[in-house]
């Protein structure tokens, strides 16, 4: 005997849903299989969930699309950000900028090592720390660093900054219909199993078979268990 079990991804809950209010619409009211209250509010129910889902995939794409864009402006600032870096410490080693005024960067206690540059935070902490370190080494009479110079160091990390907040909105904003979405199911699935339930009941008295067929009519999936001969 076959049994049924409730779908378990969105789109099929909307297919199961949409099926049992389609064909309920091409159904003459006195043969409908389940009462018209419930397919008053399963229409209603489809439609918010339809929506909440569709919202959702754009926001996933979106915010998909900007993590590739902003994949590469991490990239360019992780590599200026460290060669800058290393570039000061050549600086040091070669007695053109004094070791002491490495702390203006917060590079003093890193015995001439570039720091952990991994994370998008670490990355925004010390971006800060190298941009605000060379103006305050330039403005005490220090001559700039070049190749990369400091300007474009803060391009490519403004850059970077900016798309790391854009990106932590997407996020944000994915995450919020995500737990829409997920809040709004246990409505869809209490809507589903009171159609079938209905459904069941009402084709209850005709053969196997044909009681199956009309149910799944309305969307309802029915499964064997592993070696159950099927008819």
């Amino acid at each position: 005997m076959p049994y049924r079990r409730l779908p378990n991804t969105d789109s099929a809950r909307i297919r199961a849903l949409r099926s049992a209010v389609e064909k309920a619409v091409d159904t003459d009211f006195q043969k409908l299989s389940f009462s018209t209250g419930i397919l008053e509010e399963a229409r209603g129910v489809l439609t918010h969930f339809e929506h909440l889902s569709t919202r959702y995939k754009q926001l996933y794409e979106t915010q998909v699309k900007a993590g590739k864009s902003f994949a590469g402006k991490m990239r360019n600032a992780r590599m200026y950000i460290s060669h800058f870096i290393q570039i000061l410490y050549m600086c040091v080693m070669r007695s053109e900028i004094k070791e002491e005024q490495l702390a203006l960067y917060g590079l003093k206690e890193y015995n001439l090592i570039v720091p952990d540059l991994t994370s998008n935070e670490q990355l925004l902490e010390w971006g800060e720390k190298i941009i605000n370190g060379e103006h305050q080494r330039t403005s005490q009479g220090g001559v700039p660093i070049y190749n990369p110079s400091i300007a474009k160091v803060n391009v490519m990390f403004t850059l970077f900054k900016e798309g790391y907040q854009t990106q932590k909105l997407h996020q944000k904003a994915t995450v919020r219909i995500l737990e829409e979405v997920a809040a709004y199911r246990e409505k869809v699935d209490r809507i589903i199993l009171q159609i079938w339930e209905e459904v069941e009941k009402y084709n209850i008295d005709l053969p196997l078979e044909e009681r199956l067929t009309k149910n799944r009519e309305y969307g309802i999936v029915y499964y064997y268990r592993k070696g159950e001969i099927v008819e």
